[in-house]
């Protein structure tokens, strides 16, 4: 989600629609998208069971900024961090020699 301010928020759900109006609200939404509304969804991808959503949130957490701008713009690679995740690869590897941090 894209915040006010510019800044994006990344997040797991099995229900994006309720998520999105419980962070709109303000009462079960997260306290970092408290006062930063109105909200935007940028992306949304289906990753696989709550263990590797976890992961892959974690994920793309850690990155900057401008990475996850180009997860924004090409959502597809998304697919691939989830992918890796699940074969037990590391993610920073994927990133630095597939040349996503390029893009």
């Amino acid at each position: 989600m894209r915040c006010r301010d510019g800044s994006l928020y990344t997040g797991i759900t099995t229900d994006v629609s309720r998520r999105l109006m419980e962070h709109d609200g303000g009462d079960n939404g997260s306290k970092y998208l408290r006062g930063r509304g109105p909200l935007t969804l940028v992306c949304e991808r289906k990753v696989g069971d709550r263990s590797v959503a976890s992961r892959v949130e974690h994920c793309i957490k850690q990155l900057p900024k401008t990475e996850k701008e180009k997860l924004v713009l090409a959502p597809e690679q998304i697919d691939r961090i989830s992918s890796t995740l699940m074969h037990g690869e590391i993610v920073q590897t994927l990133i630095e020699n597939d040349g996503l941090a390029e893009r």
